[in-house]
């Protein structure tokens, strides 16, 4: 079973993903989304991007390894009245129950680059897709200043190491790795444009209350106290993410926090 599953069914990552809403919309509505279009939303959560591209008429699939990602998804877009949307569990290193060539658009925004064995993601991603599609990935930056990129390098600190063979999902923020691995399923690399873009997080209340969000919802920020209280460095953790949500915030007002992030853009070209 990809280990992925426990990890993104712990907590409740719905609790982070409205924080998400706003950038998620902003993004999809540069993707030239039209009625019709066929889209897979892969690692979608319970539907971030998937419910705004199928606001903009497509047909869309959201994937997600967890179920209650899923079921959250589908509940949402039951609630807006979507019948152009809905969701199902599947791992995106292994889509063998989705057919070659079925969407015209697959994206995948702070998703499938979580996902174990990335060539096998790149692979399944490019089969999927009809030639003459695209491939839109939003990466998070390894080392990047922003807030993603540090709150998980500093969560590593406090975590045991990762099992032999563990690929770290910030290396799709690379652009010689995306290269790479989408090279080794067909798509030669004048073929993958690089674009930074910014995701905004936009949170009613004060930066320590955003953080308390991620410590109680956000699986690996949840692990990483969890493994922090054990050696007895809770605290040290705490403190260095206070400093980080304090620094990343933008917001003037103290009953707002809103952090901008920088990630990767990767659009494929089939």
């Amino acid at each position: 079973m990809n280990p992925n599953k426990a990890l993104w069914e712990k907590g409740d990552f719905t609790r982070i993903a409205e924080c998400m809403r706003q950038s998620g919309e902003a993004l999809v509505a540069g993707f030239g989304v039209t009625r019709g279009l066929k889209v897979l939303d892969l690692g979608c959560g319970d539907g971030t991007t998937a419910i705004p591209e199928a606001k903009l008429g497509a047909d869309v699939l959201g994937v997600d390894i967890a179920s209650n990602l899923v079921a959250a998804g589908n509940r949402r877009a039951r609630q807006l009245g979507l019948a152009n949307a809905r969701f199902q569990e599947g791992d995106a290193s292994n889509l063998h129950e989705l057919r070659d060539g079925a969407f015209d658009l697959v994206v995948s925004i702070f998703g499938a680059m979580f996902a174990p064995k990335p060539f096998d993601v790149a692979k399944e991603m490019v089969r999927v897709t009809r030639p003459g599609g695209r491939i839109i990935m939003g990466n998070w930056i390894p080392n990047d200043p922003t807030l993603v990129a540090q709150i998980l390098k500093t969560s590593s600190a406090y975590s045991p190491p990762p099992p032999e063979g563990f690929v770290s999902p910030m290396t799709w923020g690379i652009e010689d790795n995306v290269i790479a691995r989408f090279g080794e399923a067909g798509i030669p690399k004048e073929k993958v444009l690089f674009l930074r873009d910014t995701y905004t997080f936009n949170f009613p209340g004060s930066p320590s209350a955003f953080l308390a969000a991620f410590r109680t919802f956000y699986g690996p920020t949840m692990n990483a106290f969890e493994a922090a209280e054990k050696t007895g460095r809770a605290a040290d953790l705490q403190g260095e993410l206070e400093a980080l949500f304090n620094s990343q915030n933008g917001s003037s007002s103290p009953n707002v926090t809103s952090i901008p992030a920088t990630f990767l853009r990767v659009t494929v070209n089939r």
